[in-house]
């Protein structure tokens, strides 16, 4: 009897549930797309993380209602704005980016040409740092808050090391690497960055703040020796940013709006870029050329790459599982009316065999449709090698890419287990059975065993980016080991065929398929938005013990390291802020 009133509760809930979700998509199905008025501004409030792939996207009931932003959706937008007779300006406000300097750089390249088209573009800053600040150089006119401070007080990288902690719990961690810069196991064996880290990283953080100073100088008409002088005294009050020439005014934002009246002519209509996106592109009057309208894919590659659940539709949020992305790999290359494809890659890499599909995946697509990569803030390791099919590669200046080498490692955690008075006991048949035990450090013969495993895996690596940039072995070794380059030291390294962004990679492909240059194309993004039956019921699995390991320690890719696996893995990196 009680296992029919549950089966009853059970299945009245499910009623209810699914007229709640079929009431959902019904009412969103009947919304018309947003009219915008004569004299619009479009606002574009940039917060936090700005993704690659679409977000979930919530009812207003479930806390959400908010449209999901990206960075295509925030590249469509101001190419809409640009030739959109109603949007008369654009007002951007970046508050808190936690984006990267590749991100960052498609943003402003965004900003500048829709700069070009002779509209206004004004900034608001709120306590900006040099990422926020980066973005409004952009802008004809800055304007800052009567209180608000400028974190610009030049560039820090920080790297995290766990070694002291590990020692006081009793762990070790035994890692192997192909290539000397393949550092990503010196976070558990080394308590500071070594030499070669230390050369990498310098490289990056002078690479990044000589182009932050040139922005700077450029936006502000100073030379770049007074842009240094300049930072060297921040952080800034707002009148000391005023002083210094950094901004145009101090205003409270509702004063800027006053100014940006007498500058339109006309009460600003403020358009949220949430509402904005849901504008088609042929409502906003962005012309198409003759034929119109051909369908390009843009395919998100974004987050750690592991095999992941043979269940998995690719829709996920990241981690990269090659089951799904696989998936979506062969729907796109079944789809005859996609004419040609962009795979945006946002990933430092993960596991080899899981690297492996999608490489095989990634190569049968391009033998069917035209294809080209654009790299985002980091397409690294694992990241790069997916990406070596002989297509051309598009990265920012600023992009992450390279390392190509490969890492094993393994924790021996008996010391902590003594501390806490587990003791293991193992009856093993065959002389390497205990090589991934998490009780025992590995032995001479083991870790030969493994050498031999990841030099042999790196040869791969390397010979795979050797064939597909059309270069030999020889010429391509001496630019991997491990190391990391920017988008701008890549290129000239034969790694990455051209600098840019979206637009670059969009012309390309559009070359490749024969599309005529003028015309505007239909851009379906894979994965499209998660519905909401599906965050109901993977909610529990997203919310499980490797998202709370990888929140608190960073990006490890739990289910292959714990185990020991070979990686191809970007080193334990570090944020250029």
């Amino acid at each position: 009897m009680a296992r029919f009133f549950v089966g009853l509760i059970a299945g009245v809930v499910l009623v209810f549930l699914g007229f709640g979700i079929l009431f959902f998509f019904v009412l969103h199905a009947r919304e018309k797309p947003p009219q915008i008025a004569d004299h619009s501004v479009l606002v574009l409030r940039l917060e936090g993380d700005i993704p690659e792939k679409p977000p979930i996207e919530l009812p207003a009931f479930l806390g959400g209602g908010k449209p999901g932003l990206t960075i295509e959706g925030v590249w469509e937008s101001l190419r809409k704005a640009a030739a959109d007779p109603h949007i008369q300006a654009v007002a951007v406000e970046p508050d808190g980016l936690s984006i990267g300097w590749g991100k960052l750089e498609e943003i402003y390249g965004d900003l500048a040409r829709f700069r070009k088209t002779g509209k206004p573009l004004f900034a608001y800053l709120r306590s900006p740092s040099a990422k926020e600040y980066y973005l409004a150089t952009a802008a004809e006119r800055i304007y800052l808050g009567p209180a608000e401070p400028v974190y610009l007080k030049g560039l820090r990288a920080e790297a995290i090391y766990f070694k002291g902690t590990l020692d006081k719990l009793g762990v070790t961690v035994d890692i192997e690497h192909a290539g000397k810069y393949k550092d990503f196991g010196d976070m558990f064996t080394r308590t500071d960055m070594s030499p070669e880290t230390r050369a990498v990283v310098t490289s990056m953080v002078d690479h990044i703040y000589g182009d932050l100073v040139a922005r700077i100088a450029a936006a502000r008409r100073k030379s770049p020796d007074e842009v240094r002088a300049i930072i060297d005294q921040g952080p800034f009050t707002a009148p000391q940013a005023l002083k210094a020439g950094l901004v145009d005014e101090l205003r409270f934002e509702d004063q800027m709006w006053g100014e940006m009246e007498s500058r339109i002519h006309a009460k600003p209509v403020q358009v949220p870029i949430g509402k904005y996106l849901q504008v088609p592109p042929e409502a906003a009057g962005v012309p198409s050329g003759p034929g119109g309208k051909s369908r390009i894919a843009f395919v998100v590659a974004q987050g750690d790459i592991v095999r992941g659940d043979p269940s998995d539709n690719g829709a996920d949020e990241p981690p990269l599982t090659s089951y799904g992305f696989d998936k979506l790999l062969n729907q796109v290359a079944s789809d005859s009316s996609i004419k040609g494809v962009v795979v945006r890659i946002d990933s430092p890499g993960g596991q080899v065999t899981a690297s492996d599909e999608i490489w095989r995946q990634m190569n049968l697509l391009s033998k069917k449709k035209p294809l080209v990569i654009s790299m985002s803030d980091v397409a690294a390791s694992g990241g790069y090698y997916i990406a070596m099919t002989g297509d051309p590669i598009v990265a920012y200046p600023e992009t992450e890419t390279g390392s190509i080498g490969v890492v094993f490692g393994k924790p021996d955690l008996k010391g902590l287990y003594n501390k806490i008075g587990i003791t293991k006991d193992a009856i093993e048949r065959g002389k390497q059975a205990g090589i991934t035990s998490d009780y025992t450090a590995l032995t001479p013969d083991e870790r030969a065993l493994l050498r031999r495993g990841i030099d042999e895996s790196y040869v791969d690596f390397v010979s795979k980016v050797a064939k597909a940039r059309h270069r030999t072995y020889a010429q391509i070794e001496p630019v991997a080991q491990g190391r990391v380059w920017l988008g701008e030291q890549a290129q000239p390294r034969g790694l990455v065929d051209q600098l840019g962004g979206l637009d670059t990679a969009i012309a390309l492909v559009k070359k490749r398929a024969n599309i005529p240059a003028g015309e505007h194309v239909t851009m379906v993004v894979y994965p499209p938005r998660r519905s909401l039956l599906d965050v109901l019921l993977r909610q529990a699995q997203e919310d499980g013990v490797d998202a709370r390991l990888s929140r608190a320690f960073g990006r490890v890719p739990y289910r292959a390291w714990m185990h020991g696996g070979l990686l191809r893995i970007m080193p334990n990196w570090v944020e250029v802020r």
